[in-house]
């Protein structure tokens, strides 16, 4: 994680009123059902490798960034509408030594400021699904990505609808999902809509064992430093206990309902 400094120990609202992007700013994680074993399938159904300049769409912290420049070898460039993150994901990058082929950019999913058919790949993971806007990010998306290029998602579904009302609610309230989050067909639809050709379309149920694959993503230093920096917030922060109680009861059957699917769709 990056290093300890006075801007991120105070993130704006982190301590008064905190969000789910906020706190994964100050701690410096990022969330992805599936955990790395399903970033290194996306690696490998999109034809990634150490030639290939990748997108990724809604970078967070940069972790993937990280690992695609230092595992794979392929040039990378990660965009994220927040500041805070692009800046520790850039402290990432440097503290690895990948800098040279890692860059970092704030830039808007539904407006990407790159040229057309500029990317081998585009790789986006747990981002469209909080975008209102999904047909527009995915359009750009395929809009960017060169002919022959793969756009690969990895986004959270429906498994069957409708969803019980209690099950929307919390899933909003907990991880901030204030759009509409799509079933597995509405996902192929929007993909398909993009003009891209669909080449995968997985759906999968989360297994909280998958989670601990992100040690491998994170590196133990970073994924320490994610653990100290939220013990420390709950023993300071009454706001943040607060966050987690109200938090802390799933659903009975949440997972019946939420789930994730593997998306890939080529140009």
């Amino acid at each position: 994680m990056p290093q300890e400094t006075n801007q991120h120990q105070q993130t704006p609202g982190v301590e008064e009123a905190p969000t789910y992007f906020e706190l994964n700013a100050y701690s410096g994680a990022t969330k992805h059902m599936g955990g790395l074993s399903t970033t290194r399938e996306l690696i490998e159904l999109c034809s990634i490798d150490q030639h290939s300049y990748v997108l990724e769409v809604g970078c967070g912290t940069g972790a993937t960034s990280r690992y695609l420049a230092q595992k794979v070898g392929c040039r990378v460039l990660g965009v994220d509408i927040r500041p805070s993150m692009i800046e520790q994901a850039r402290e990432r990058a440097a503290r690895a030594g990948v800098q040279e082929r890692a860059e970092f950019r704030v830039a808007d999913a539904t407006a990407l400021p790159f040229e057309n058919s500029t990317f081998d790949a585009v790789l986006v993971e747990s981002v469209t699904t909080f975008i209102e806007h999904k047909a527009a990010a995915i359009r750009e998306y395929a809009r960017v990505v060169k002919p022959g290029g793969c756009v690969g998602l990895n986004e959270e579904l429906w498994h069957q609808a409708p969803v019980p009302p209690e099950i929307v609610e919390y899933v909003a309230f907990t991880w901030d999902v204030r759009a509409e989050i799509p079933t597995l067909e509405g996902w192929i639809e929007l993909l398909t809509a993009s003009g891209l050709t669909l080449e995968l379309a997985s759906r999968r149920r989360y297994a909280p064992v998958t989670d601990l694959s992100e040690i491998a993503r994170y590196g133990c230093r970073d994924f320490l430093t994610i653990f100290w920096r939220s013990a420390k917030l709950y023993f300071t922060s009454p706001a943040f206990r607060k966050y987690m109680r109200e938090r802390r009861r799933l659903p009975k059957g949440i997972w019946d309902y939420l789930g994730y699917a593997l998306l890939v769709g080529r140009k």
